[in-house]
Formats: C-alpha cells, sequence, structure tokens
C-alpha cells in the first residue's frame, strides 16, 4: 500500500518525466511488468514495449499536459487524472486535447497500470 500524497506524487512526477522527454525516468515508475492501455495501440506490456512506444511510436513530439484534477483513493493504490495536453505531433501539425487517465499503483509507488481515455480521437 502506497499512501495517498506519494501516490499523487508518483504520478506528477510521471508527467512531468514525459513533458521533459526523460523517457528512463518515466519507465521507472512503472513495474516490470506494467500494462498501458491507450486508444488506437495495443496495451504495452513491460519496460521495453513502453520504451519502444515513448522512443518512437509516440505520435506526440513535444508538451506539456496540464493537470486539473488528481484524485487518489484512500488506500493510495488507485490515481485517477484528468487534464489537458497542448503540443506538437511529430508531422508539425498542433495538438490539443482532454484526458483522463486511471493508474492503479503496486506497494511500492509504481504503476501496474495505466489506462488512457481523450476527449476526441486525435493523439
Amino acid at each position: 500500500m502506497t499512501d495517498r500524497s506519494s501516490a499523487e506524487a508518483v504520478v506528477r512526477a510521471y508527467y512531468a518525466a514525459v513533458d521533459a522527454d526523460d523517457v528512463e525516468t518515466l519507465i521507472g515508475l512503472f513495474a516490470a511488468d506494467a500494462t498501458y492501455e491507450r486508444p488506437g495501440y495495443e496495451p504495452f506490456v513491460g519496460h521495453e514495449a513502453l520504451r519502444a512506444f515513448y522512443t518512437g511510436d509516440r505520435v506526440i513530439a513535444s508538451g506539456k499536459h496540464t493537470l486539473d484534477a488528481v484524485v487518489v483513493d484512500a488506500t493510495g493504490e488507485q490515481v485517477a487524472v484528468h487534464g489537458r495536453f497542448e503540443g506538437t505531433l511529430k508531422d508539425g501539425s498542433a495538438a490539443s486535447v482532454g484526458f483522463a487517465d486511471f493508474w492503479v499503483l503496486d506497494e511500492t509507488g509504481r504503476a501496474l497500470t495505466r489506462r488512457t481515455f481523450f476527449d476526441s480521437p486525435a493523439v
């Protein structure tokens, strides 16, 4: 079990790392056998699948996540995030999309699962 403030800190650290294009830090926030589900892709399972996505398959070139709400359950194991992403895609076009992420953390505070939803088909 993770405490609520630590769980929130882990999730916030993920968005800071992804916005900084710090792939190794963000992968370290996931358990070795973690699963990430994202619209338009087969689930990513494990560190190597996550690394392949963030270093190659991801259509986003750069940008910033703004978190409007971060809600942690009483156990510190589940975290829900609502926010907005603004950035640039690899094809040079602008991206602006709302998102919701649902995280489940293990007892060490690493992500076991992450599931993303977007407010429109985009990224």
